[in-house]
């Protein structure tokens, strides 16, 4: 049977008011985890779940729907846009 081990070669250092760190202590002896277990897994559970609230986009079927018809609708571009394209391609050598 084969196990993989990782090897903890980082280190993140920080300096907490004593009420902190007792209150963590306390938190982490109810789990009966060590401090650093605590604070590890602590962090890492906040981290995914802001991760996930930053690249996760929840739609309602409202706007579900909204999102899909904009998405397939044929795209029609301005007159300005239209010119603006045209001139660029004009002045713009693709090589």
């Amino acid at each position: 049977m084969s196990t993989s081990i990782e090897s903890k070669n980082e280190r993140i250092n920080i300096r907490i008011e004593s009420h902190v760190k007792n209150l963590i202590e306390k938190a982490a002896g109810f789990e009966g985890k060590t401090v650093s277990k605590f604070i590890v897994n602590s962090a890492l559970e906040r981290a995914r779940d802001t991760i996930h609230e930053h690249e996760v986009m929840t739609l309602n079927q409202e706007h579900s729907k909204a999102m899909f018809d904009a998405l397939t609708a044929p795209i029609a571009f301005s007159g300005p846009l239209t010119d603006a394209l045209k001139e660029h391609s004009n002045k713009v050598i693709v090589r």
